[in-house]
C-alpha cells in the first residue's frame, strides 16, 4: 500500500457545514468527503481510506442511526482493518458504544475539539500503519501456502479455502481430477499449510513403477531381503516420518499392496520387506487420481474399505477448461517464466494469442497450457507470442445455457466477463474496465455486487 493511499482519510457527514469544518480541521491529511451511506461507499471504493470519520444519523433517515450503524457495518466488511471514528451528539453515548461493539475505533461527541480529534486520527492513522506493517512482515516470516498456485476462478479460490482449513488436522485428504490439473502444487500447499511443514513432503507415483518394485519403494527393504538388497534401506513412508506422503495415482495401487497399505493406515506401523520388526511411522497421507475411485471399488478393482479409508476428505479439482479466465491468467505468468529463463527481453502475447488461449478446450489442462507457452517462447522472433507461435486455431463454444432466468443469466454473464477480462489483461483493473467498456468505480460496484475478489 503506498503512502498516499495509507493517508487517505474520508468524511462522512450531510451538514454541508460541519463537513467543511472538520475538513479544515484536518487539513493536514488528504481528505475526500460524501454525505450520505451511497457516496461514502463509492468514496471507500473509489479512494481506498485508512481512516473514517462519519456521523450516524444520515440521510434519508437523518434522525435515526440506522443508516450510520448500516454504512459501518459495510465498512467493516469491507476492510476491517480501516479505523472508523463516530461522530455523535452529546446525548447519544449508547449508540456510540454500540458503534464501537460493531467495529468502530472511537468516537467524540459533538461539539467536538479540533485539537483531540486530530489527535485522535493520527493515532488511528498509526494504529492501520503498524497493522498493516506487522501483516506484511508476517506474510515474509510464513509464505502464502498457496502462492505456486495462480488461479481468479471462484471455484478454485473455495478449493484453496478448503485445502487451508483442513491444513492443521491430520484427516486424510484425496485429490481428484484430471491428469494436469495441479493435484501436486494443492499437496504441496497443503503441507506448506500444515504444522509438519518443516518435515518432509515426499511424493511416489504408483502408476510409474512396476508391481515387483512398488512395494519396496513404499514399505523399504531389509539387507538381503532379495537379490540385490545389499543394504537396509527406507521406504517412502518411512522417509515420510513426520512430514506429509502423496500417493500420486493411487487408483493404479495393485490389489496386493492394497491390504498392506490399508493395514498402515489402521495400524501406523509398517514392516520393511523381509523383516518382521514392527515400525511405528508418523505420517499425513495426501493421494490423488485422475480415476473415479468409487466406480474402480463397486466393480472390485479397488478395496471399498481402503477407499473409506483415503476418502476422508474429498477434493475435487476442475479441468482448466472449467476455470473462467485461469487460462490466459496461467499463459501471461508462463510467458514471464520461460522468457526469463531463455535469457528473452520482455515477452508478450498478442491479443489473438491470447484469444486463443482462451478458446482452446486444453485436454492436458495447465502442463499441456505449459508446454505450449514454453515451446512458443523458445520458438518466436520477437518479444511477442503470437497465435501462429502457439499453433493454436480459435475454437468456438457452441454451450447454450438452459437457464431462463434472466437475473441468473446476468449475473453469471457479467462474472465470467469479468474474470475472463481480468485474465486476458493480467489483472490491471484500468485495462479490464476499458476492455469491458465501464469506468474503474463502476468495475469494482460490479465485482463487489457478483462477491469477486
Amino acid at each position: 500500500m503506498t503512502p498516499e493511499t495509507v493517508r487517505s482519510l474520508l468524511i462522512v457527514e450531510d451538514d454541508l457545514a460541519l463537513q467543511k469544518q472538520i475538513k479544515w480541521s484536518l487539513d493536514r491529511f488528504e481528505s475526500v468527503t460524501a454525505h450520505d451511506r451511497s457516496s461514502a461507499l463509492l468514496q471507500l471504493r473509489k479512494c481506498l481510506p485508512a481512516v473514517v470519520t462519519m456521523d450516524l444519523g444520515l440521510p434519508p433517515d437523518a434522525d435515526s442511526v440506522s443508516e450510520g450503524l448500516k454504512l459501518l457495518e459495510q465498512v467493516m466488511a469491507f476492510d476491517p482493518d480501516i479505523k472508523v471514528i463516530v461522530l455523535t451528539g452529546q446525548n447519544d453515548q449508547a449508540n456510540a458504544l454500540r458503534a464501537v461493539a460493531m467495529g468502530a475505533y472511537d468516537f467524540f461527541a459533538k461539539p467536538f475539539e479540533p485539537e483531540l480529534l486530530n489527535l485522535t486520527v493520527e493515532r488511528a492513522f498509526r494504529m492501520f500503519e503498524l497493522q498493516r506493517e506487522n501483516r506484511r512482515l508476517q506474510a515474509l516470516q510464513q509464505p502464502d501456502a498457496m502462492a505456486g498456485l495462480i488461479t481468479r476462478d471462484p471455484e478454485m479460490l473455495r478449493i484453496c479455502r478448503t485445502i487451508e482449513k483442513v491444513a492443521s488436522s491430520n484427516a486424510t485428504v484425496m485429490l481428484l481430477g484430471e491428469s494436469g490439473t495441479g493435484k501436486e502444487v494443492l499437496a504441496r500447499g497443503l503441507h506448506q499449510a500444515s504444522p509438519r511443514r518443516a518435515e518432509k513432503f515426499v511424493a511416489i507415483n504408483c502408476a510409474a513403477i512396476p508391481e515387483n518394485l512398488l512395494e519396496s519403494e513404499l514399505f523399504g527393504y531389509e539387507k538381503g531381503a532379495f537379490t540385490g538388497a545389499a543394504k537396509m534401506t527406507l521406504g517412502k513412508i518411512e522417509m515420510a516420518h513426520g512430514g506429509t506422503l502423496m500417493l500420486d495415482e493411487i487408483g493404479d495401487l495393485p490389489l496386493s499392496l492394497q491390504a498392506k497399505l490399508l493395514r498402515f493406515l489402521q495400524e501406523r506401523v509398517i514392516e520393511r520387506v523381509g523383516g518382521r520388526q514392527e515400525i511405528a511411522v508418523d505420517v499425513r497421507i495426501v493421494c490423488a487420481t485422475h480415476q473415479d475411485l468409487a466406480a474402480l471399488s463397486k466393480d472390485g478393482r479397488f478395496r471399498e474399505d481402503l477407499y473409506y479409508r483415503l476418502a476422508e476428505i474429498v477434493v475435487n479439482i476442475p479441468p482448466l477448461r472449467e476455470r473462467v479466465g485461469d487460462a490466459a491468467l496461467l499463459a501471461h505468468a508462463f510467458v514471464r517464466r520461460f522468457a526469463q529463463e531463455q535469457n528473452r527481453s520482455a515477452m508478450t502475447l498478442t491479443e489473438d494469442a491470447v484469444q486463443a488461449v482462451e478458446n482452446h478446450l486444453w485436454p492436458g489442462n495447465i502442463r499441456e497450457l505449459e508446454n505450449c507457452i514454453r515451446r512458443a517462447a523458445i520458438m518466436a522472433d520477437g518479444s511477442q507470442i503470437g497465435c501462429d507461435d502457439l499453433g493454436l486455431k480459435s475454437l468456438q463454444n457452441d454451450e447454450t445455457d438452459t437457464s431462463l432466468d434472466l437475473r441468473v443469466i446476468r449475473d453469471d454473464a457479467e462474472k465470467r466477463a469479468i474474470v475472463a477480462a481480468l485474465g486476458r489483461v493480467n489483472g490491471n483493473m484500468v485495462r479490464a474496465a476499458d476492455l469491458l467498456g465501464v469506468s474503474r468505480p463502476t468495475l469494482y460496484d460490479l465485482m463487489h455486487r457478483l462477491a469477486l475478489k
